[in-house]
């Protein structure tokens, strides 16, 4: 495993794919990666499974949503909900172990504005690993 592989495990746990990237992050780090190079690698990799999820909510319908990813559909309204009432912003919480493919989707379908969204969707997944690390007892430098 390497810094690539980070990237891809983290996509699939950003992503619809059952995925758990940090225990990914944390072997890698025990097996002697540095931390800078492996926190990127994961924030990259998860915010583009989360933009996955936002651009499948963009171009497929609800129902395809419902019957083809198996989207708890409480969740998915509920992510709705908070899209409409705090937009683009609402990716923050992309982070979030159960909602946060659902709020993906959720913003796509509500066609949030992309831009805000990536960056809302980075600031909650770096946050995120960061907060990992800490937990981990790592410094970045």
């Amino acid at each position: 495993m390497s810094y690539a592989g980070m990237l891809v495990a983290a996509f699939l746990a950003g992503s619809i794919f059952p995925f758990s990237s940090e225990a990914v992050f944390s072997a890698l780090l025990l097996a002697g990666l540095s931390p800078m190079p492996l926190f990127v690698s994961a924030t990259i990799g998860n915010v583009a499974g989360s933009l996955f999820n936002y651009g499948l909510g963009r171009c497929v319908n609800i129902e395809w949503i419902y019957s083809h990813l198996h989207t708890n559909p409480q969740r998915l309204q509920r992510a709705m909900q908070w899209t409409k009432q705090y937009g683009a912003w609402t990716g923050v919480l992309c982070f979030l172990p159960a909602l946060g493919s659902a709020i993906a989707i959720a913003l796509g379908i509500a066609r949030a504005n992309p831009l805000h969204t990536t960056i809302a969707v980075t600031i909650g997944k770096a946050a995120r690993y960061a907060a990992l690390l800490y937990a981990l007892d790592v410094t970045l430098l």
